[in-house]
């Protein structure tokens, strides 16, 4: 409801203007009435109304006079002057204070509903002026964030063009960034990416995220001005503010981005490397800072994860390229054709061992090599006729996981282990042994089903790889080496269960496993049956 006010000296006129208009028609309520300009000022004072209704000549105070305060104290009020004088100066004097309108008496009904009509209409549009504003400033506050980091970003990836128009957005977005500060950019990866990310819903990679700000900006505030932003998928940058009052700025970035590091790892269980751009004198040279930063951060793939990487630990190496050559092809050929595990790792490393020193794009050399040798053993398993659905499927495994891995020692090692499965592979087939291996195998479990045996027990057994073992076991059997081990000890379980004198979680420990909630549940997926209505029907 607007609030009004009626402020004339006649008591009829006041009475008669309150009776005069339904003003509840037009969702107004009188919050009061005054007999002179003294009065109706402090009556204003304390209604604070919408509109005032006043007489233009009152004894002490007149309504002009009165209404340069109102217009002074309250510039939204909206005042009508009601006078009984057709006089061009009161005219003059009430367009200078900007009234809404000037009415002579008699006041005429319909006059005054034309006027309270347009200044309601111009109420109610100043309203929702006033309301789209406030949704807009609380638009822009909750936007406040995205902006910051927009800006940040814009700073290390592009420089700054106006130095004054930078301190005023700046300062719009509430953030201090000095001009001449020297300053300082941390680029943090995140380890391990699908591990990180994989299996998380789109709320829950947001809510990692948010977390992860909030961990990178406390440490920073604890030891440096500056702020954290995300930049990319799985990329976040620190800017910092070097002070130059500090002892030793050198060991205040390294014990940050080591608690960065760390905390990471305590409070959210990820593993991440960081980069450490050189100092940039002013801010216009953060852009090369965040550039050494993320070439830093990019020599996990040689220096390994979980890392802090400063370019001075960086040696400059060779910047030329070092391809997979036909001659290496030939030798790795030759030594998978062999089956001797030893020759064959002798050749890995004579590829990989070049590849090493090289910094700059270093591990695209190695992913191109490692993608290479194995894409030459498929079609050496083609030339000799072994190439199957199932090795096909293998290959598009191993291509698509040696593109996922972040550090050269992994790529090394998996490619090894995907080789000498396929080295040993061949040997099998051509020699026959398969049959053999699968007989010791089943040998080695049935032997050992009690034990907390494991892949690389097994496999260790019979002098091969996991990788290797377990490729075979399925092939030849139909079946994998868990799903085996899993029906020995289910048959032998069943044998136990026939003696009364066994109690069930002895059965459970005989059979080799140590929760006797997960064996059951277990043992009635295998046959149907509980223990106890297994041994009921012997």
């Amino acid at each position: 409801m607007y609030k009004l006010v009626i402020i004339d000296d006649e008591p009829a006129v006041r009475g008669g203007l309150g009776k005069f208009v339904d003003w509840s028609e037009y969702g107004i309520v009188l919050a009061g009435t005054a007999d002179d300009g003294d009065t109706g000022l402090a009556l204003i004072e304390r209604v604070k109304p919408d509109i005032v209704l006043t007489d233009v000549m009152m004894p002490a105070m007149d309504g002009i006079r009165m209404s340069r305060d109102v217009r002074e104290r309250f510039p939204e009020t909206k005042i009508v002057f009601i006078s009984g004088h057709n006089d061009a100066g009161y005219l003059r004097s009430a367009l200078q204070i900007h009234a809404a309108d000037y009415i002579f008496k008699p006041v005429k009904r319909t006059e005054l509903r034309k006027v309270i009509e347009a200044i309601v209409q111009d109420l109610h549009a100043k309203e929702k002026e006033r309301q789209l504003l406030k949704e807009m400033q609380i638009k822009l506050s909750q936007s406040m964030p995205l902006l910051r980091e927009k800006f940040l970003m814009s700073l290390i990836q592009d420089g700054i063009a106006d130095a004054e128009g930078v301190q005023e957005k700046a300062a719009f977005l509430n953030l201090n960034l000095p001009l001449d500060m020297p300053y300082l950019v941390l680029a943090i990866t995140i380890d391990d990416l699908e591990e990180a990310y994989g299996g998380r819903s789109e709320r829950d990679k947001q809510l990692l995220a948010y977390s992860l700000l909030n961990i990178v900006q406390e440490l920073i505030d604890r030891y440096l001005p500056g702020y954290a932003f995300e930049n990319r998928a799985a990329e976040y940058v620190a800017l910092l503010v070097l002070d130059e009052r500090l002892e030793d700025p050198e060991a205040t970035l390294l014990a940050l981005a080591g608690a960065i590091r760390d905390n990471l790892r305590r409070w959210l269980k990820i593993g991440v490397t960081i980069g450490v751009g050189e100092r940039a004198e002013h801010l216009g040279l953060l852009p090369a800072s965040y550039r050494h930063a993320r070439e830093a951060a990019d020599q996990k793939w040689y220096m390994g994860k979980n890392q802090v990487i400063t370019m001075d630990s960086l040696e400059t190496g060779t910047a030329d390229p070092i391809r997979f050559d036909s001659r290496q092809s030939e030798r790795l050929v030759s030594a998978l054709k062999s089956g001797e595990k030893h020759r064959l790792e002798t050749e890995l490393e004579e590829v990989f061992e070049p590849l090493a020193p090289i910094r700059k794009e270093g591990f695209k050399y190695v992913r191109h090599a490692g993608l290479q040798m194995i894409a030459l053993a498929g079609r050496l398993l083609l030339e000799l006729n072994l190439l199957n659905r199932e090795k096909e499927e293998l290959e598009a495994r191993a291509l698509d996981r040696l593109m996922k891995l972040e550090t050269m020692a992994e790529l090394k090692s998996f490619v090894s282990d995907y080789l000498y499965g396929i080295c040993c592979w061949i040997q099998e087939k051509r020699s026959g042994r398969s049959s053999n291996v699968i007989e010791q195998t089943q040998k080695f479990i049935d032997e050992n089903y009690a034990k907390n045996v494991s892949i690389a027990d097994i496999a260790a057994s019979v002098y091969l790889s996991q990788t290797y073992v377990s490729l075979l076991f399925k092939q030849e059997t139909g079946e994998t080496i868990y799903e085996y081990l899993m029906k020995v000890r289910i048959e032998k379980a069943k044998e136990l269960l026939r003696d009364p004198r066994i109690k069930f979680y002895e059965v459970c420990e005989l059979v080799g496993y140590t929760d006797p909630s997960y064996f059951g549940k277990l043992f009635k997926k295998m046959t149907g049956l509980t223990l106890s209505a297994y041994r009921n029907q012997q």
